[in-house]
């Protein structure tokens, strides 16, 4: 488990990429104190084993069905990645508890500053934005953030200097792709309740809407 607030900024070192899966080499430095092999170190928003490590750096494998659900598939060497360790029980928990199991891709579609903050506009699928609420949690390549808005296809954050400084939400363009994970309490209650999708409502007067309600 793990609670959006990133340890720190590091630097993909290499890719070696094999016909669907990854192995990648990031140099950091603070989420290798105390490090052993199996760790997870949240890596923009993906929970990663680190399988081999010296100083200064550190190995994940990404299989094949991460590699197509995150933003992992396109780093290059030179990347920078949020990083995050697994939390210790008895930590301040001061984001929100996050799996590592992202649910999608989002889209930033814009920045604008607002005084000392800066909203990022990101858009996302309705299988995504369905779990998203104003004032909710919502994680970006592993930040822990507040929904500030959402509609029914788009969603917004505001990010103070703090948060601008420590992770590298500001250092990426318009169109580039975050990894999203919804905060998974709405997940358990729809699961639980057994929500499904509404089917679509039918628009206008047909012969068939006539008869399936007994008007013809």
């Amino acid at each position: 488990m793990f609670t959006g607030l990133v340890e720190e900024i590091g630097r993909v070192e290499s890719v070696i990429k094999a016909a669907k899966s990854a192995r990648i080499n990031i140099k950091a430095k603070r989420v290798l104190e105390g490090v052993k092999l199996g760790d997870s170190i949240c890596t923009n928003g993906v929970c990663l084993t680190v399988t081999s490590f010296d100083t200064g750096r550190f190995s994940v494998d990404v299989m094949a069905e991460t590699m197509r659900l995150s933003n992992l598939q396109g780093l290059s060497p030179g990347d920078e990645v949020n990083l995050e360790r697994a939390l210790r029980v008895g930590d301040r928990l001061g984001g929100h508890m996050l799996s590592g199991h992202i649910d999608g891709i989002g889209t930033i579609e814009g920045y604008e500053q607002e005084d000392n903050a800066v909203w990022i506009t990101v858009s996302a699928s309705s299988d995504i934005l369905k779990y998203i609420v104003q004032k909710g949690s919502i994680a970006i390549d592993g930040v822990s953030l507040t929904v500030a808005y959402v509609d029914d296809s788009v969603f917004k954050v505001s990010i103070i200097p703090h948060t601008k400084d420590i992770t590298t939400l500001l250092h990426k363009k318009v169109n580039d792709e975050v990894n999203l994970e919804c905060d998974m309490i709405g997940k358990y209650i729809e699961k639980f309740l057994g929500v499904k999708e509404q089917a679509p409502v039918k628009k206008g007067i047909d012969y068939n809407f006539l008869s399936e309600n007994g008007f013809a």
